[in-house]
């Protein structure tokens, strides 16, 4: 099983009225879910990395970082962006 996307192509949006996309690899329709995840070996332990998820993917890239031990949250992406705002949960946009 091959990486589903690239970071650099991690289904973010950058700026305001940009709709967030899948992050699956091709896949261009609009997310609903956010995969946070973390790499123990790469990470400090509360640093969270996201992909975005449409809801035909949620499942394959959940089970994709899941394999690894990656996976720590799945989070609807309306609720993710309510803990931005109210939250600070800080970090860089490749973060999120």
């Amino acid at each position: 099983m091959s990486a589903p996307a690239s970071e650099k192509n991690s289904g973010s949006h950058d700026s305001p009225g940009d709709t967030p996309v899948c992050s699956a690899k091709g896949c261009r329709e609009p997310a609903v879910w956010v995969l946070a995840w973390n790499n123990p070996k790469l990470h400090t332990p509360e640093r969270r990395k996201t992909w975005l998820a449409c809801e035909e993917h949620r499942e394959y890239l959940s089970r994709f970082l899941g394999m690894r031990d990656f996976l720590k949250d799945v989070v609807a992406l309306d609720v993710w962006e309510g803990r931005a705002d109210g939250a600070g949960r800080g970090g860089s946009a490749a973060d999120r």
